[in-house]
């Protein structure tokens, strides 16, 4: 089962699901956020309760998308109240991909590869033990989240925007503090590279840029093996095109210890909050000597997840002093 979320034509917002080709509005909720709570405070799997509310008329998501209807599979009303986070160095290969952006490191062994390794020895511990910790970053709240087809716009001291195409999980907070996941979707967890390999301990600046979310949400649990590819189009040609995998066959963390070393922290259990956590990549074109200009659009694609998640880098403003940021006293 797929599920997304359109803007309608009077300015409303309509839940989709979608099993195989056929996508239907479901009747009587609004947004996903509405749908999830519900389900949450009530016990319900989303399966159970979408039965018991019907399904509407038919909807034609790929012309919502043509038309920028698209919203991202969930919102919250307050976005100060939806969490952009995500986990690094979790997958197969992304410990080189990461010492490639690095090269010139002092020592033999880097900070990332130690990270690596411990999470290839520790990151998959048994049913209800607990592993090693990831790297974790923090990429900002609901007001960072852009629509699949809207632009990824970096600041004005950005030095790079660059697209990193991950599975993101989707969560939301129960009325006693359990984290409920609904599914997952693609993400483009967008970042500025260049900034990032002046210096490893820049890599928190780095991501605090946006990030876009698949247009439909996967419910259910994540394949074992995912295959996507990830491509950028320029002027209507492809100048990169890469797989990528994902799902636990490629990681060197379980889901599950990337989800506990999360939700660990109590600021992260408030009822009613919303968690976006995406799942770390070892494919990035910036890896690969690749270098965005505005204009260019990046699709991000899996079977599983539906849709491919589209959005075009806006024009990057142009190079100028960065201008101080004045904080005015009480």
């Amino acid at each position: 089962m797929l599920l997304s979320q359109i803007r309608t034509d009077d300015g409303g917002t309509r839940v989709v699901v979608r099993e195989g080709t056929e996508a239907y509005a479901v009747r009587d909720v609004a947004t996903v956020y509405d749908l999830a709570t519900g389900c949450a405070a009530g016990g319900e799997g989303l399966a159970q309760r979408i039965g018991a509310l019907g399904l509407g008329p038919a909807v034609n998501l790929e012309a919502a998308y043509a038309e920028g209807r698209l919203l991202p599979p969930i919102l919250h009303p307050d976005p100060a109240h939806l969490h952009l986070t995500g986990t690094g160095l979790t997958h197969l290969g992304s410990a080189s991909t990461r010492d490639a952006m690095h090269a010139g490191a002092d020592t033999a062994l880097t900070d990332s590869m130690k990270m690596f390794r411990l999470g290839l020895e520790g990151g998959k511990p048994r049913a209800g033990g607990i592993g090693v910790q990831p790297e974790w970053f923090y990429k900002g709240n609901g007001a960072a989240l852009v629509a699949p087809g809207a632009e990824l716009t970096s600041p004005a001291f950005a030095q790079d925007g660059g697209e990193e195409p991950e599975i993101a999980g989707v969560y939301v907070i129960g009325p006693d503090g359990t984290p409920v996941r609904l599914g997952f979707t693609l993400a483009n967890e967008f970042s500025d590279h260049v900034m990032e390999r002046e210096n490893y301990l820049y890599l928190a600046h780095s991501k605090l840029r946006p990030a876009s979310l698949g247009p439909e949400l996967l419910v259910g649990d994540l394949p074992e093996h995912v295959e996507g590819t990830s491509r950028i189009r320029r002027g209507g040609e492809v100048i990169f095109e890469a797989p990528f995998l994902s799902g636990e066959a490629n990681m060197s963390h379980t889901i599950a210890n990337l989800e506990h070393h999360h939700f660990k922290y109590d600021v992260f259990r408030q009822p009613g909050d919303v968690h976006v956590h995406m799942f770390g990549t070892a494919t990035l074109s910036f890896a690969e000597g690749v270098r965005t200009q505005p204009g260019d659009v990046f699709e991000i694609e899996a079977p599983a997840f539906g849709l491919p998640l589209r959005n075009a880098l806006s024009g990057m403003p142009a190079p100028r002093a960065e201008q101080t940021v004045a904080v005015r006293t009480l």
